[in-house]
């Protein structure tokens, strides 16, 4: 076993890799950029080397600064988590080259299953079945050989990052051009492939784990189904569809494409699975690295795969084989992003102010938060997973359900919430899952009506902070005038009210009764107590979330007269202006795609709501944005106004 391993990542797969090496007795190295120089990673591990200035998201995909990092902390190995260079067979190489273990299989491996393209000719003459698609440079003739709905993907990358589902060919094009920019974003590579798209297909995928020795083995699957913008939200283990035949049939499939490319560590492969007939599996790809979603396959296996994924590097054999692979109770995962389910789930940002992550009684969260952290755009925008185990599907629904409703992350908006909701819908509960299930039923799990008992709680802080100090006062008089009672002099009280915002403007004034500690506020309105944790602003409960400011009547008069008669385009999200394609005084056609902005890998653009004249343009390519920054005002066409 190594020495000493340094962690080539961050957030919470680093601070995952750290706790078992920490319980193998091997030293951890972390690598930060200056943004990172206080975060969770870097102060778990015994040892930290910077790598890069701030916000400088490249560092972390910097091999050099990597290979020098882990000379500096006396590394033998590397562990590369997952995203950045955890599936770069030049970074494998490069480890190789410089006498390091590249804790992951070999770099030949990495480049065959990382081509997508090269990974479904190698498998399917390996015997296994594949979906039938086509590939760059003849990507346009093939979809449309195919027929709608066809799905785009990048050949370098997964985690949803470019895929696009065309339903109409007319947009073909566009839609082709799109995912081009987003896949080379991603992963620096913009090569294309496409393939039937299957209607409510189930997303199933098989943990496999070979030695050095020739042994390989499957752990069981995961059902993937719940997805969003074909990423991942929901896992768990085991799947429901399939009967122990199917599993082991898909178990062995898993086992010979992995044999097929030489494989070493412990790696996915996936199955595309038509619900309805779960016999008929096809490839989809093989993800070289651990998964976001291993927790499940440990839990009802008991198999550490982040420790067998060391001693696998370090040359040891399985100490298992297929036959003592048991699959024992049920598990599923939830992922925690930084997104606002009320404004389309766009990407979210900001700092954490309160954190509460919760443990124990068959419940695990792996996280990378911790109070204070910052949460940026330039990353990923998962945050966290919490995980629970329970003797059947059931139990360990509900165990999640109340974990979620135990998660508390405010400054940052999250998905909490409506993950919550998502595990108490009737066809979750069922397992009638498919990847277009989350789709259809997000309208019914998300509100943007904000409940009268957060106003309620939000006015009630406010309220609490102009009272007195006690003691406050001469010989135990207090001035009427410093109570915020509604108090005047010969008149009748006159409820106190403020100007508050989530999204509209609201005037509330509060008419239950409360009590506000340092970070809670409980109401009771109409006889019904609702109790909140709050920090600054913030308050949340069950996983949902709330940044309730004070609303300035005084400058929103001020910005509606100076932008009398135009319409202010705001940034939907904290993220980099990447693409400005007007300048002051053009002449702009309703819904003319106008600037595009990106956060956390994906791409938002911002059309111009009607016709007419672009008056202010304030922001340029490369310029990083706050979410409801004014990015431009269009002054309406005559006709329009």
């Amino acid at each position: 076993m190594f020495d000493t391993v340094l962690v080539a990542n961050r957030g919470e797969i680093a601070v995952r890799v750290i706790r078992t090496l920490r319980s193998l007795g091997v030293r951890s190295v972390a690598v930060y950029s200056d943004a990172d120089a206080d975060a969770r990673h870097v102060r778990e591990a015994d040892t930290a080397v910077r790598i890069g200035p701030a916000p400088a998201a490249e560092s972390y995909l910097s091999v050099p600064r990597l290979l020098a990092a882990a000379a500096r902390g006396g590394a033998q190995a590397v562990h590369p988590g997952y995203g950045f260079l955890a599936e770069n067979a030049a970074f494998a190489r490069a480890c190789e080259e410089a006498g390091l273990v590249f804790i992951g299989p070999p770099a030949a491996a990495i480049a065959l299953m990382g081509d997508k393209i090269r990974a479904k000719e190698t498998v399917s003459a390996a015997g296994v079945p594949v979906v039938p698609g086509g590939r760059d440079p003849e990507l346009a003739a093939a979809a449309r050989e195919l027929g709608a709905p066809v799905l785009l993907k990048p050949s370098a990358g997964g985690g949803g990052k470019g895929m696009r589902l065309v339903r109409d060919l007319g947009a073909l094009d566009d839609e082709i051009a799109a995912a081009r920019r987003e896949a080379r974003a991603s992963f620096g590579d913009d090569t294309l492939l496409v393939e039937r798209w299957i209607d409510r297909p189930r997303h199933i995928e098989i943990q496999v784990l070979a030695d050095g020795h020739g042994n390989v083995v499957h752990l069981g699957e995961r059902e993937c189904s719940l997805q969003r913008r074909h990423q991942k939200v929901v896992e768990e283990a085991p799947s429901v569809l399939l009967d122990e035949a199917t599993r082991a049939a898909m178990g062995a499939a898993a086992v010979q494409a992995a044999r097929s490319c030489g494989y070493v560590g412990a790696g996915t492969v996936e199955f595309i699975v038509p619900g309805g007939d779960p016999s008929s599996y096809y490839f989809m790809e093989m993800n070289t690295r651990l998964q976001v979603e291993h927790p499940v396959t440990e839990l009802i296996t008991g198999v550490d795969l982040v420790e067998w994924q060391l001693r696998v590097a370090a040359g040891e054999r399985l100490s298992f084989g297929q036959d003592d692979v048991t699959l024992t109770g049920h598990a599923v995962e939830a992922r925690i992003c930084a997104e606002d389910p009320a404004r389309g789930f766009l990407p979210t940002g900001g700092t954490v102010l309160l954190l509460e992550e919760p443990a124990g009684d068959g419940v695990r969260t792996d996280s990378g938060l911790s109070a204070g952290s910052e949460v940026g755009s330039l990353y990923d925008p998962m945050l966290s997973k919490v995980i629970a185990y329970g003797p059947d599907r059931a139990t360990a629904l509900r165990k999640l359900r109340r974990a979620l409703a135990e998660t508390v992350t405010l400054g940052v908006q999250t998905n909490a919430g409506f993950l919550r909701r998502l595990l108490a819908h009737p066809a979750v509960v069922a397992g009638e899952l498919d990847t277009g299930l989350v789709e259809r039923v997000v309208d019914d799990l998300v509100s943007t009506d904000v409940p009268d008992e957060v106003y309620e709680a939000a006015a009630a802080v406010r309220l609490e902070a102009l009272r007195p100090a006690a003691g406050q006062g001469d010989g135990g008089w207090t001035d009427p005038f410093s109570v915020p009672s509604g108090w005047r002099l010969g008149g009748t009280a006159r409820p106190v009210g403020f100007h508050l915002r989530v999204q509209d403007p609201v005037e509330y004034a509060p008419r239950g009764t409360h009590t506000v500690t340092a970070d809670r506020v409980s109401v009771v309105l109409d006889g019904v107590r609702h109790t909140f944790r709050r920090a600054a602003d913030w308050i949340g409960r069950d996983g949902d979330a709330w940044q309730v400011r004070d609303h300035d009547l005084v400058a929103a008069s001020l910005n509606r007269t100076a932008h009398a008669g135009a319409d202010s385009l705001t940034a939907p999200m904290p993220g980099t202006v990447t693409v400005v394609k007007v300048a002051v005084g053009d002449e702009v056609t309703a819904g003319q795609s106008l600037l595009v902005v990106e956060a956390m890998k994906m791409e938002h653009v911002i059309s111009a709501p009607h016709a007419g004249t672009v008056a202010e343009l304030d922001v340029k390519p490369g310029a990083t944005v706050a979410m409801d920054q004014v990015l431009a005002v269009i002054t309406p066409a005559e006709e329009d106004q």
